[in-house]
């Protein structure tokens, strides 16, 4: 598949004394192009790998010792970066990247009451969504409990019958099995009386009975019910024996409700797709856009954000003008066209961009219909602008990495590569950028080859 293109027919730049303009058709994006972000996907707010291999180890036995830091660290670096949890990130110059230390935009005197604000700010993300701080369980060598180790889950207030539970290998004149949890109650479909089950209903459950088949009957119908409304939450369950301990987690979590979207019947490009674009004293330009738009697609809608000072009328069949205060910025503007789509995808151009016959949306359209990925971006005179970001973390600080290029290419798109940003000619699922949204506050990149920030 040959990637689908689009012209820029503008000859000269926006205005750049206004804080949202700029010239280049490069910009930073947290959505991705032929990719999700799975980097940061893999962030456990797990105990530093350094901290992890100083493990004790005998003195008498001086062929048990760990590679070097440089051997070890040399082993496990990706372009240059070492992308593993430890204390302490420290961000370096590479290969010519500027690097951007929070300390040097922060006035000396503000910093100590930021960094306070930072931290209570991080506590509240960690309990916000506490599946990304659960405790690490780790499975006992030849234990006779059979449990779940993972992949039960309950929603909030609900009941569910708890797979797996289970002791086997193991004779003993009576038997005695515990089960605890601190979020829900628990409780067993087994009809038998107190004197074998206690504690129905509580927190703590207690079997004791001296026939081990009649205890695993109890056992595979426990039940677990969530007592307390929480969107997302992990309970570490205890399931003991007399002589054994295992742990396992219930997951609570209130899934998504799905947002689907009406295809129509014949599945056409203008019931799938909305163009969108932000204008700002281009007017020229972007009455050239729809132009050449309604050459190739000529019933497809077209929506325009715009925060000129005096606005004019735009004209045409199906598109939708949407006026913002003066100046109001380019995040600000993407944000109010994509408000307005009631198609399960977009497209979002600049509006001195130029439809030609190489604009395919069709092409961008089967990528993200035969994968799961949010963003695929397209080649604005032939530019593929793409990079990859990568993720250092410390302890209570981290590094954002940007590297010119992509990771990989796309399985069954030998023409498309995963990457972390595109070029301002894309294809989006409307819903996944709803929820990600963009910043008002943020800035696009400036001139090339002047300095630039990203913004985190």
């Amino acid at each position: 598949m040959e990637p689908t293109s689009i012209r820029n027919h503008n000859s000269r730049s926006e205005p750049t004394n206004l804080p949202h303009k700029s010239i280049s058709m490069k910009y930073f994006v947290i959505l991705v192009s032929c990719t999700i972000v799975v980097f940061l996907a893999s962030i456990h707010w797990q105990r530093p790998v350094e901290n992890q291999i100083k493990g004790e180890i005998s003195e008498a036995r001086s062929d048990m010792k760990l590679l070097s830091p440089e051997k070890y660290k040399s082993l496990f670096t990706y372009n240059g970066i070492w992308p593993a949890p430890k204390n302490q990130c420290e961000c370096t110059k590479a290969d010519h990247q500027p690097v951007y230390q929070l300390e040097d935009y922060i006035d000396k005197k503000d910093l100590p009451l930021m960094k306070e604000r930072r931290q209570r700010e991080f506590e509240h993300y960690q309990k916000r969504y506490p599946l990304m701080t659960q405790d690490l369980v780790i499975a006992k060598p030849n234990m006779p409990l059979s449990y779940p180790i993972q992949g039960v889950e309950v929603m909030p207030l609900h009941t569910i019958m708890i797979p797996g539970l289970g002791l086997h290998g193991v004779t003993e004149e009576k038997y005695q099995v515990i089960l605890r949890a601190s979020l829900g109650t628990l409780n067993t479909l087994a009809d038998v009386s107190e004197d074998v089950v206690s504690g129905r209903g509580k927190k703590e459950l207690l079997i004791l009975t001296s026939d081990v088949e009649l205890l695993n009957f109890i056992l595979e119908h426990v039940t677990y019910t969530s007592v307390v409304y929480q969107l997302t939450a992990v309970d570490m369950m205890s399931f003991e024996s007399k002589q054994h301990v295992a742990q396992f987690p219930v997951i609570i979590r209130q899934p998504s409700l799905p947002k689907l979207f009406d295809p129509g019947a014949d599945r056409k490009i203008s019931s799938l797709v909305t163009i969108t674009t932000k204008t700002f004293l281009r007017y020229h330009k972007l009455r050239i856009l729809i132009k050449s738009i309604r050459q190739y697609y000529p019933d497809i809608k077209i929506i325009v954000a715009d925060d000129s000072e005096v606005p004019e009328k735009i004209d045409g069949e199906n598109v939708e003008h949407y006026i913002m205060p003066f100046g109001k910025g380019w995040f600000a503007g993407r944000n109010l066209a994509i408000s307005q789509v009631t198609t399960k995808y977009y497209l979002w151009v600049d509006d001195d961009f130029l439809f030609t016959e190489n604009t395919k949306i069709e092409k961008l359209l089967d990528v993200l219909e035969r994968t799961n990925l949010d963003v695929v971006g397209g080649s604005v005179n032939g530019n593929t602008y793409k990079f990859q970001l990568l993720y250092e973390q410390g302890d209570d600080s981290g590094c954002l990495h940007l590297r010119f290029g992509s990771f990989h290419r796309l399985e069954g798109f030998p023409n498309c590569v995963v990457t972390s940003g595109v070029v301002n000619f894309f294809l989006a699922h409307t819903d996944k950028s709803r929820q990600v949204g963009y910043d008002p506050l943020l800035q696009r990149i400036g001139h090339p080859g002047k300095p630039h920030a990203l913004f985190l």
